[in-house]
């Protein structure tokens, strides 16, 4: 009966372990993804991005801490791990177990290692600030937080006045935009009008009927003179068609 219990705990101190194990390789690997982020995109990455990728860390803690304080973790607490020996020389073995972190076991680096309170320093200044906190009023804490409310809120005012300012000034350049060309206006109304530019050498002509209603208050212009040279003019065979029509109309009376 006791070789069946002591079996038991050990398996489930063994799929207690592989689940720490995986957790803090988990852990491990958020870690190195954060901080390639920040020495790589350290000038592209936002806020936003930072908070999501430090939320991913604070779930895997999150899942650690669980299971730390599950039920099948209880016969860790009655286990001590310290190391067997100190030496200053290289540990290959200890190097391939930390990926390359730890090179030796020794006197300097094994406290920090199995140290369960802060440094000596880190304590002393975490102390200082309790002891500030601890000591400062309500009414004065009271005024610095109203403060501290006050100066972000005037900030915030100030980057929403830009905001609307760049959208602005975004907006009424889009709409000012010119969408033609005046000379190219005038160009092709005046070539419209007298033929002006349509052939290279030819002289400008008089605008022809109804033409001249539309180039505004210049009115028509003057008729040619006997000096202007007259264009040939094309045989036409309109006159034969319409007629030719006009005979086998079906619907003519």
């Amino acid at each position: 009966m006791n070789m069946n219990m002591q079996q038991r705990e050990e398996k489930q101190l063994e799929a207690t372990l592989q689940a720490i194990l995986n957790k803090v390789n988990d852990l491990k690997g958020a870690i190195q993804a954060l901080i390639t982020k920040l020495e790589t995109e350290h000038e592209t990455i936002n806020w936003p991005t930072f908070l999501d990728n430090y939320a991913i860390l604070s779930g895997h803690l999150t899942g650690l801490s669980k299971i730390l304080q599950a039920e099948l973790a209880s016969s860790l607490r009655s286990r001590i791990v310290l190391p067997l020996q100190l030496s200053c020389e290289r540990d290959e073995a200890l190097v391939r177990l930390t990926e390359g972190r730890v090179p030796a076991c020794t006197h300097d680096l094994v406290p920090d290692l199995l140290r369960t309170k802060p440094e000596p320093q880190a304590e002393q200044r975490l102390q200082q600030f309790n002891h500030k906190a601890s000591t400062l009023s309500y009414d004065t804490a009271q005024k610095q937080v109203a403060q501290f409310a006050k100066v972000v809120s005037h900030v915030w005012e100030i980057i929403s006045k830009g905001r609307e300012d760049w959208e602005g000034e975004s907006m009424r350049s889009a709409a000012m935009q010119p969408t033609h060309i005046i000379g190219d206006t005038h160009a092709l109304v005046t070539a419209v009008g007298t033929g002006k530019g349509l052939r290279p050498g030819m002289p400008a002509l008089g605008p022809g009927p109804g033409v001249g209603a539309t180039l505004g208050p210049r009115g028509p212009a003057p008729p040619l003179g006997p000096s202007a040279p007259a264009l040939p003019k094309a045989p036409s065979a309109i006159k034969t068609n319409i007629k030719a029509a006009n005979q086998i109309h079906p619907y003519q009376r």
